[in-house]
C-alpha cells in the first residue's frame, strides 16, 4: 500500500512539473514565441492568434508590454498566441491556422510582393485583422492595405492627456464599457486624410482637449469594418507601455480581437434598426462596370459583366441617392444607369429585414428590353465584385417583374430549396418551383448542380406603381421570402466555399442592387430574432 501511495504521489509532482514548463515560454528570443493559455482559461479549442511586430522605421519600447498584454489576455480567453518579426512567415499555408493577425506597432514597409498577396488572400478568405497605433504608419505604398486599414499616419503632437468621445450609437462590444468621453494619455496620431468612409467610427478625439498639432476636421481614433471578406479592428492607443495595463484599454482591446477572430459580433438593436438615413451612413456602394451609352468619363464596356468596376464608394451619378417624400420621410432611389451594390457596413445574421419597394419608370442598358430588374443579397460574403464584377457572393432575393422572392445563388454562397422540378413540353428541365414539401434542391451555378435559381411558388407582386412589402426571416443558414405577407420560398442549409471549404452561411453583409432598372425603396427595417414565427413555419 505504501508504495502505491508513492507512485500515485510521484506521478502528480511530475504532471505538475511538465504542465508548469509546458506552458512556459522563453523570452530570449522573440522573433517567434508561442504562448499557450492556462487551464484556467475557458474550455473549448483554442483559437490561434499571430503577433506581428516587424518595424522597418521608428521602433516602439512598448512592444514588449502589448505582446505581454495580449499574452495575458491568452491565459484568461483560451486563445494561443504565436508572436514573430520574421515576414517569411506571410505565406498562405502558414498564415491559415490563425484567426486573426495583430500587427503590434508596426512600422514602414514590410512585406514583400509576394507577402502581400498571401495576406490578401487570407483576408479575402475570412481572416481577422487587428491593427494597433502605428498599424497605420505601415505599408504606405501598397493600396490593399492603405484601404483596409482605413487611414494613414501623418504626425503627431507631443504626447498628452486627451478626451475621447465614444460613438455609443454603435454597439460593437470594444466600446461598451466605456462612458460617452474619457480622458486618456497617449500620443495622438493626426491622419493623411480622415478616416475613409467604409469603417464604423468607435472613437473620435476631440481636439480641443490638447495642444499642438491637430487634423482640423472630425478626428477619428479607433474604429473596425469587414473589408473584402475578413473582419478588421484598428485602435489609435498603444505608443506608452502604461496604455496595456490601462484596464480600459485592455478591455477595448479585448473585444476587439474577440471580434476579429469572429467570436463575437455586433448586435442588432433588440428593438429593431432603420437601416436607411439621409446620408446612407449605414451603407457603402460599390459600382461595377460602365455601359457606353452612361455619358460619364470613365473606362466603358458593351459586356458589364467583365468590364472594369468603378469601385467602391466611387458614384459620380448619383446612382444611389436618398430623397425625402411629401411626408418627409427618406426614400431610397436607385437610378439603375450604372449595375452596382448598395452595401450594409456591417454583416448581420437571425434577423427580420422589411423593406417596401415600387418600379420607377426609366430603364437602361444593356437591359431596355427585359423586364425591369433589382434584388436584395443577404449573407453577402467576401469580395466586392465576385459576380459580375460588381455583386458579392450571396444569397439573392431576386426583386424582378413578375419575379418577386425567387431565390438566385450568387458566386459560392448557395442554399438547398424544396421545390418541384418543372419540364417543358418536350419534356426537358424548366426550372425549380418552391413547395414547402417538395424534395430539397442543392442550387448553384456550377457544374454538378441542375440549376442556381428556385421560382418563387406564386404571384404575390402589385402592379407597376404601388408599393411592396417585402420581408426576410433569417435564423442561422435558413431563410424565408415573403411578399406582401405571403411565404413563396424558403433557403435550407446555407453554404459558402471558401478557401477550399464550404462552411455554413449564416451572416453576411446586406446588398440592394442597381440592374439597369429605376426603383425606389423605403421602411428598410431590421429586427433580431431568435426563432421563426410559427406562422411561417410549414409555408
Amino acid at each position: 500500500m505504501y508504495k502505491h501511495i508513492k507512485k500515485i504521489v510521484l506521478f502528480s509532482i511530475l504532471s505538475l512539473y511538465i504542465t508548469f514548463f509546458s506552458c512556459k515560454t522563453s523570452e530570449s528570443n522573440n522573433k517567434n514565441i508561442v504562448y499557450k493559455s492556462s487551464p484556467k482559461a475557458v474550455l473549448g479549442k483554442p483559437k490561434k492568434l499571430l503577433i506581428f511586430s516587424k518595424t522597418n522605421g521608428w521602433r516602439h519600447k512598448s512592444i514588449p508590454s502589448g505582446i505581454n498584454a495580449i499574452k495575458k489576455l491568452a491565459s484568461e480567453n483560451n486563445w494561443i498566441v504565436e508572436t514573430t518579426e520574421d515576414s517569411l512567415q506571410f505565406n498562405l499555408n502558414h498564415l491559415k491556422q490563425y484567426k486573426a493577425l495583430v500587427f503590434l506597432n508596426t512600422t514602414g514597409d514590410i512585406l514583400n510582393s509576394q507577402q502581400q498577396e498571401a495576406f490578401k488572400t487570407y483576408i479575402n478568405e475570412g481572416g481577422g485583422f487587428v491593427g494597433i497605433h502605428s498599424a497605420s504608419d505601415t505599408e504606405y505604398d501598397w493600396p490593399f492595405y492603405a484601404e483596409m486599414i482605413g487611414a494613414q499616419f501623418k504626425n503627431h503632437p507631443e504626447q498628452q492627456k486627451a478626451i475621447l468621445r465614444v460613438h455609443k450609437n454603435d454597439n460593437h462590444p470594444a466600446i461598451a464599457h466605456l462612458d460617452d468621453t474619457f480622458q486618456k494619455f497617449d500620443e495622438w496620431y493626426n491622419f493623411k486624410k480622415p478616416v475613409q468612409k467604409h469603417v464604423n467610427v468607435l472613437l473620435e478625439l476631440d481636439e480641443n482637449s490638447y495642444s499642438g498639432n491637430k487634423m482640423g476636421t472630425k478626428h477619428d481614433i479607433a474604429w473596425y469594418h469587414t473589408y473584402e471578406g475578413g473582419r478588421i479592428f484598428y485602435t489609435g492607443m498603444g505608443h506608452t507601455n502604461e496604455t496595456f495595463v490601462n484596464q480600459d484599454f485592455i478591455q477595448h482591446l479585448k473585444e476587439g480581437i474577440l471580434w476579429s477572430m469572429g467570436e463575437k459580433n455586433v448586435p442588432i438593436n433588440e428593438n429593431g434598426e432603420d437601416l436607411l438615413d439621409a446620408n446612407l451612413s449605414k451603407w457603402d456602394v460599390w459600382m461595377g462596370a460602365v455601359h457606353p451609352s452612361v455619358d460619364i468619363d470613365f473606362e466603358k464596356s458593351e459586356d458589364v459583366k467583365k468590364g472594369k468596376p468603378m469601385g467602391l464608394n466611387n458614384d459620380p451619378k448619383k446612382v444611389f441617392s436618398v430623397k425625402k417624400d411629401e411626408n418627409g420621410n427618406d426614400i431610397l432611389h436607385i437610378t439603375g444607369e450604372i449595375y452596382g451594390g448598395l452595401t450594409t457596413k456591417n454583416e448581420y445574421g437571425n434577423y427580420h429585414l422589411t423593406a417596401q419597394f415600387k418600379w420607377g419608370e426609366k430603364k437602361w442598358e444593356p437591359r431596355l428590353y427585359t423586364k425591369r430588374d433589382s434584388g436584395i443579397l443577404y449573407h453577402a460574403k467576401g469580395v466586392h465584385g465576385a459576380f459580375w464584377n460588381v455583386w458579392m457572393a450571396s444569397l439573392e432575393y431576386q426583386v424582378q417583374e413578375g419575379d418577386c422572392g425567387d431565390f438566385i445563388a450568387l458566386g459560392n454562397v448557395y442554399g438547398d430549396v424544396p421545390a418541384d422540378r418543372l419540364k417543358d413540353k418536350d419534356g426537358n428541365f424548366k426550372k425549380f418551383v418552391y413547395n414547402p414539401k417538395g424534395k430539397e434542391v442543392p442550387l448553384k451555378w456550377a457544374g454538378g448542380f441542375e440549376s442556381g435559381q428556385a421560382s418563387k411558388s406564386e404571384l404575390h407582386e402589385k402592379p407597376n406603381g404601388e408599393w411592396n412589402t417585402l420581408e426576410i426571416y433569417t435564423i442561422n443558414n435558413e431563410s424565408i421570402h415573403l411578399v406582401n405577407g405571403f411565404v413563396v420560398n424558403r433557403v435550407k442549409n446555407a453554404r459558402y466555399d471558401i478557401g477550399g471549404k464550404t462552411i455554413p452561411a449564416t451572416r453576411g453583409k446586406i446588398q440592394i442592387q442597381s440592374e439597369a432598372a429605376e426603383v425606389f425603396y423605403k421602411n428598410i427595417k431590421i429586427t433580431p430574432i431568435t426563432k421563426f414565427p410559427e406562422t411561417y413555419k410549414n409555408q
